[in-house]
């Protein structure tokens, strides 16, 4: 049992190596061993968001406030050249995420988008891991599927299903707290939960937290660990740990990077939905999907996954789906 690692690795390594070599062999999945998509579904399960939020008690509003006064200068000077910063551990079996950031916009108008479940289907799909989104509600709760699945275009019955649930845990006329969650996941995981803050502040802006955090299981640590070790390894997030030899910033790596990587992703997902509601219905996908890739572009170490064109071709066919499976959820 000792060696059992050290086996899943070199089998890791000798079986799937060629199948990341080049993207014309991205598409060909179709004689992959069962053990491969099980391996990398855990990994971008692990990575999209999975995560969630530690739910807080008292006066969350209040919390958020004091954040937000505490780190006015963090949010002006920092490495993302936007009002943006994030935190982030990792422990035992629990990873988390923190992204604080201002909106230029007011909150009303906030609210008014990030309440509608069927908003945040348009939003999450924007994540190249997220094929399709569908909305259902019902009497008793609002609930999102996520269909899951690798980089490239997927049809929605290749996808692994995730079912969140939506709710609006506090909307006052100077705070926002929405929640997604999902008690279990593939591979063991559990408490999955993704949550959105917003409170206004000065300016006519919105200052808004995003945060993410999940817990894992033994599997889906021992695929993560073969995964960041070997073909994952030089995928980074945005937390800087120290310097190289030549005085370079060295990035945080593992589940805690994949889980900032994507945090971001979605945090500049939100973003790219307000900033294009300005242009008329029937343009905003398009210039959605083209907001978001100029966003994330900004972040080619962290962030880069496919070139433009491949991205906004399998998004547009995806979003094909995505229509479909929300008029039948209706």
């Amino acid at each position: 049992m000792e060696k059992e690692p050290v086996s899943l690795l070199k089998y890791y390594m000798s079986t799937f190596k060629p199948f990341f070599v080049s993207s014309d062999q991205t598409h060909k999945t179709g004689n992959l061993p069962k053990i491969f998509l099980c391996t990398v579904a855990a990994v971008v399960f692990l990575s999209i968001g999975s995560a969630s939020a530690v739910e807080k008690s008292g006066q969350a509003g209040d919390i958020l406030r004091n954040a937000y006064l505490r780190n006015m200068t963090r949010l002006e000077t920092n490495g993302f050249g936007l009002p943006l910063f994030l935190e982030s551990f990792e422990k035992d079996d629990r990873v988390q995420v923190d992204v604080y950031g201002i909106f230029d916009y007011p909150f009303n108008s906030v609210v008014k988008v990030l309440k509608k479940p069927a908003n945040w289907c348009d939003i999450v799909s924007l994540h190249p891991n997220v094929k399709a989104c569908a909305s259902t509600d019902l009497q008793s709760a609002e609930l999102l599927t996520f269909y899951i699945g690798r980089k490239v275009y997927q049809a929605p019955e290749d996808t692994r299903q995730v079912v969140y649930q939506y709710r609006n845990v506090d909307q006052q006329p100077g705070y926002l707290d929405i929640m997604l969650s999902a008690d279990a996941g593939p591979f063991g995981t559990r408490d999955h939960r993704m949550r959105f803050e917003a409170l206004p502040i000065d300016g006519g802006r919105t200052f808004v937290h995003v945060s993410y955090t999940y817990s894992d299981s033994a599997a889906l640590r021992l695929a993560g660990k073969a995964y960041f070790a070997t073909l994952g390894a030089g995928k980074v997030g945005f937390t800087v740990t120290g310097t190289d030899s030549s005085g370079s910033p060295v990035y945080v790596g593992g589940p805690r990077g994949a889980i900032e990587r994507n945090a971001v992703r979605y945090y500049l997902a939100i973003q790219s939905y307000m900033n294009t509601l300005r242009y008329p219905e029937e343009g905003r996908f398009s210039m959605r999907i083209s907001e978001w890739y100029d966003l994330t572009a900004r972040f080619r170490k962290q962030l880069f996954e496919l070139d433009r064109n491949d991205y906004l071709a399998i998004k547009t066919k995806e979003r094909m789906h995505q229509v479909t499976l929300q008029t039948a959820a209706r």
